[in-house]
């Protein structure tokens, strides 16, 4: 087990009202609500669900990009509040290539921000072989040419790549990777997928991948939790959790995705799922989903399940699973 996330917690606090003042309320975004799941070193961990759902925040937590409320992250055997190195071994790719690397840098500056920034290479020509070495692997050929190109010089699947090496050049463990090819066009998307699944043989690496997109989950990844309003309500396989949902929510996520069958194209799809999302400050009461389940009852809305075991290590939070 390569990292253990035990009961993790992170709550952002709202700004008071003047009504909430004076009667000492204090509300909470309950982004991440107990979360508890393993990543076996070498497999693909997805975490999906819907937007508003946490699992951007996980990501973000887990990479210590956000500091958590409470809980435990263990990386290799250590909490990582005393790990050494942790922001080194564990690197994020973010969804928008667009806004996540700086417009005034050329690619040669960003990839070698963070080596410099972890102190890595005594000189400039080794951390040049590093920078080249990850756009090697990220089939960005010839990598000098692209060294000196700026980011409005290549195009979104090009500045994916280049995301891609800034997270390779410092050697990780774990790269968590926030919805890849969300935001590359349809064309590419394969294409960048199937190069980190080469990466991640290539350089025996462990990811976490976060979408919102099941079929990409279900082609990229080998375990996946499904999150809702910051809980883990299934985890398992990726392909008993497709084939045999286990929880309403998921259900209803398998349901909604797209059809690409002749005589469909204008059809309303019937998904077993009603109303919007709760508000992650006045969480509903019992199951969190009961408002939108068509099959609640009332220990639904009045007990909150846990996890229950389906066998062969799938688990779902419903009182019918």
């Amino acid at each position: 087990m390569i990292l253990e996330v035990r009961d993790l917690v992170k709550h952002f606090p709202v700004r008071r009202s003047l009504a909430d003042l004076f009667r000492g309320v204090r509300k909470q975004v309950h982004a991440i609500d107990g979360a508890s799941f393993g990543v076996e070193k070498g497999e693909t961990f997805g975490i999906v669900g819907e937007s508003g759902c946490g699992k951007t925040t996980t990501g973000k937590v887990i990479t210590d990009l956000i500091k958590k409320t409470s809980g435990t992250i263990v990386l290799d055997g250590k909490d990582t509040t005393i790990a050494e190195e942790y922001k080194r071994k564990v690197q994020m790719i973010f969804q928008d290539p667009y806004s996540s690397l700086n417009p005034r840098f050329k690619v040669r500056d960003v990839l070698e921000e963070p080596l410099i920034i972890q102190k890595i290479g005594h000189n400039r020509s080794e951390r040049r072989d590093r920078m080249v070495k990850a756009l090697h692997d990220v089939k960005l050929e010839p990598p000098e040419e692209f060294l000196t190109r700026y980011p409005h010089m290549l195009s979104g699947g090009q500045r994916q790549r280049v995301s891609i090496a800034r997270t390779l050049v410092l050697d990780p463990k774990l790269i968590v990777a926030d919805e890849p090819v969300s935001m590359i066009d349809l064309s590419t998307r394969a294409e960048i997928l199937h190069l980190m699944k080469d990466i991640k043989k290539k350089r025996d690496l462990t990811y976490i991948y976060i979408t919102h997109d099941l079929s990409t989950g279900r082609y990229f990844t080998d375990r996946m939790a499904v999150m809702y309003l910051g809980k883990i309500v299934e985890i398992g396989s990726a392909d008993d959790i497709i084939e045999r949902p286990g929880h309403p929510y998921t259900k209803a996520l398998i349901a909604a995705v797209p059809e690409m069958r002749s005589g469909r194209e204008n059809e309303i799809k019937d998904l077993p799922i009603k109303g919007e999302i709760s508000s992650a400050i006045d969480l509903p009461k019992g199951c969190r989903f009961n408002p939108r389940c068509l099959y609640a009852f009332d220990r639904c809305r009045e007990e909150e399940p846990d996890l229950r075991d389906l066998g062969h290590g799938h688990s779902a939070a419903c009182w019918l699973a």
